[in-house]
């Protein structure tokens, strides 16, 4: 198992369904999303109406380039709770796109790899209990 990009090796696209919540709206139910999963992109993307069905609130404006090397201006909301099985990740999004996509930061995060002979994504098998991270 390693950590590769959708595109490596004539692995095809890898998507995986993670729950994704707002931790500071209890009263809103957490929704399950099917996200395209892709260690060569760096940030959680949602599409807009996800961001309206979660209560997002935008923090700022982010200039991102995108992959035809265009850089566009896109709301960056938060904050989100993301949980794959017994994993869970704080961040923000860029809202853009017409697909949730899950980029390296919370893939990290959450100690997730992908595993490419199944074509799914899981939790990293020498950490199976608690998240490992490098902080140096």
């Amino acid at each position: 198992m390693r950590r590769l990009t959708s595109g490596d090796d004539g692995m095809g696209i890898i998507r995986s369904t993670f729950q994704f919540s707002n931790p500071v709206r209890s009263d809103l139910h957490p929704i399950d999303v099917n996200c395209l999963v892709d260690t060569g992109a760096v940030h959680l993307c949602l599409p807009e109406h996800i961001a309206i069905q979660l209560d997002l609130k935008e923090l700022e404006r982010r200039e991102v380039t995108v992959a035809d090397g265009r850089r566009i201006s896109v709301p960056y909301c938060g904050p989100i709770q993301i949980q794959f099985k017994n994993r869970r990740s704080f961040t923000g999004a860029l809202i853009m796109g017409d697909e949730p996509l899950l980029g390296a930061i919370p893939m990290e995060d959450m100690d997730l790899v992908v595993v490419p002979s199944r074509h799914s994504v899981d939790v990293n098998p020498q950490s199976p209990n608690v998240p490992q991270s490098m902080a140096k």
